[in-house]
Order: structure tokens, then C-alpha cells, then sequence
């Protein structure tokens, strides 16, 4: 019998390897704006963070984040992402 894969991403903040349920999916929406993809499936480029307040906070204040992933990150997304975390 097979073992089930479990997939594993990289967080961009802290660039550790994790399992995919225990990141954040941030993708891209038509206007350039990050949008959190809770199913993980929305279509498009995105990226993922580690769900711990250290690595929002990294990713938060990196001023390369945009310009190297594509993605602008406003500073309302942020208390998004901290109540997804606290749910």
C-alpha cells in the first residue's frame, strides 16, 4: 500500500520547508493586491507564510516583498491575517 504525500511549500519569510496545511496561501488578485486563499486553490501565483505572528510581522516590514513575489502587501491585509490566525 502507498503512502500519501503530504505536500510541503516554503514559507518566504522564515524559508523553512512545511507541510501545505500549515501555511498561509497569499495569492495575487487581478489588481495586484494580496488576497489570503483559504481553500488553496484560487487560481494565479501565490505565495505562503508560516501561520505565527513572527513570520507576518517578517513579511510585513520587508520592503523586497512585493517587488520580488509580485504581490503588494497593504497594510489592512495584515489584521486579515492576524485573525485568521487567531481562528
Amino acid at each position: 500500500m502507498k503512502k500519501k504525500v503530504i505536500p510541503e511549500r516554503m514559507c518566504v519569510a522564515c524559508r523553512q520547508m512545511k507541510p501545505k496545511n500549515q501555511l498561509f496561501r497569499i495569492a495575487k488578485s487581478e489588481d495586484g493586491v494580496a488576497v489570503l486563499d483559504a481553500g488553496g486553490k484560487s487560481g494565479g501565483r501565490g505565495v505562503y507564510l508560516c501561520k505565527c505572528k513572527e513570520c507576518i510581522a517578517r513579511a510585513a516590514n520587508n520592503k523586497n516583498f512585493a517587488k520580488n513575489n509580485g504581490i503588494k502587501l497593504d497594510p489592512d491585509f495584515i489584521p486579515v491575517l492576524e485573525n485568521a490566525l487567531e481562528q
